[in-house]
């Protein structure tokens, strides 16, 4: 029987996690020490606002480099850090810094999440910034509690020299008294309450969409303004940038509708993601959205996710997301039935390149807008205990050219017609 099977989560940390930690920071030598590290946690918002910071640090002149859910940024060269992985594991994780140390790197930008503080995969790692997006509902399959997910999160800024925190987010007050006690400096950023950096005391231009992502560059003129990057500096890199793989990435193929395919695949983040798009439909167009939810994930976020779904999309299709050993067929009803409790229309497809392909070519119209929601950057599906090759991007495109091709046949048909 596996390890994990017979022992709770706390002693599998301690007893194999821990020590292999440390192995790794001797093997690599402790590669952060010579380094200026800056990690970003939270639910949402962490790999943008990584992104976000790496650039302005990039636009600065500083020799940096990042790691995040997308991958590992070098001197310009991408290295992928695995399928399903926000943070790496310990030994991989050393690996790259001790590289970076090699190639005279100076600055790194690391996305942390709560497993990897809570099991040691960022051992030994101190932070001149730390930096916290916020703390919603995810993860509560592993933490139990939101007070023990917070908690867990709250460690990062145990070994920060600055923390950046959200004043409008609820870990807001658990954290501000928590670095009060402990003497620590933290600085703010918010758009509703007064804090150190809002839209009206920092002025600052983005093309990225909606106010989650207002919140994402506000943290991270924040983190670099708290580096003592310059102001004009950080308005530039982060007026020019662009955003990041899977986070509201168009699709086009030439059709008469938007294609969006979006990571969010968490309550909160399904939510902005929505309403963002909401506000976008021009009068009498339909917002669709295809998701699903993982197995062996959080079961209670499913019908908050479809109560979600249901409140803000004119129909949704739910599908398959990395169902793992659990039965697709339950995870959908699940979501469904938060659907069906705000009167949301709704289709269950349980393969997901058929769910695309019904509403990209059954359902919408010219100027709807659908978005595939869920998967984002990752490259594979997980059924049962192995993962597939997946690409949300290539299933959307794949639906997309047969409309295509529907159009064309159709113009040719109707051009006959009218020669005749």
């Amino acid at each position: 029987m596996n390890i994990h099977l017979r022992l709770p989560q706390k002693a599998v940390n301690y007893f194999k996690h821990l020590p292999s930690a440390f192995l790794a920071l001797l093997f690599y030598q402790f590669p952060s020490k010579r380094l200026k590290v800056i990690g970003v946690t939270g639910t949402d918002g962490k790999t943008t606002t990584v992104n976000l910071i790496y650039n302005v640090l990039k636009e600065s002149g500083l020799s940096v480099s990042m790691i995040s859910t997308v991958s590992a940024l070098i001197k310009d060269k991408e290295i992928d850090t695995g399928f399903h992985v926000t943070a790496p594991g310990a030994w991989q994780l050393q690996k790259l810094l001790r590289r970076m140390v090699r190639e005279g790197i100076k600055y790194v930008v690391l996305e942390v999440t709560s497993h990897g503080l809570d099991q040691f995969r960022v051992l030994g790692i101190s932070y001149e910034v730390g930096v916290m997006t916020n703390v919603t509902y995810e993860h509560l399959d592993y933490h139990k509690t939101y007070e023990s997910y917070l908690r867990t999160k709250a460690k990062l800024f145990e070994k920060s020299k600055v923390a950046v925190l959200n004043k409008d987010d609820r870990s807001y007050g658990f954290l501000s008294s928590k670095f009060k006690v402990q003497s620590s400096k933290f600085v703010t950023y918010g758009i509703k309450n007064e804090a150190d950096f809002t839209p009206k005391t920092f002025p600052f231009k983005t093309s990225l969409p909606g106010e989650y992502n207002q919140y994402n560059c506000l943290a991270a003129i924040t983190a670099t303004k708290a580096l003592g990057v310059k102001e004009e500096t950080i308005r530039k890199a982060v007026a020019e940038f662009e955003g990041v793989i899977g986070r509201m990435e168009e699709v086009g193929e030439g059709q008469n509708f938007r294609a969006i395919v979006d990571f969010a695949h968490t309550p909160n983040a399904l939510e902005q993601a929505l309403k963002t798009l909401k506000k976008d439909l021009k009068k009498d167009s339909r917002l669709i959205v295809v998701f699903g939810a993982a197995g062996l994930r959080d079961r209670e976020k499913r019908p908050m996710m479809g109560k979600i779904a249901g409140t803000y999309a004119d129909f949704s299709v739910v599908t398959a997301e990395d169902p793992r050993t659990e039965k697709v067929e339950d995870i959908c009803r699940q979501i469904a039935q938060g659907c069906r409790e705000v009167g949301g229309k709704f289709k269950i497809i349980y393969n997901r390149q058929e769910a695309i392909n019904y509403a990209i070519e059954k359902l919408a119209k010219i100027g709807d807008i659908v978005v595939v929601c869920g998967k984002g950057h990752e490259k594979s599906m997980c059924y049962g205990t192995k993962e597939y090759p997946w690409s949300d991007q290539e299933a959307v495109r794949k639906a997309l050219q047969e409309v295509s091709k529907v159009s064309q046949v159709s113009k040719v048909s109707k051009t006959k017609k009218e020669a005749q």
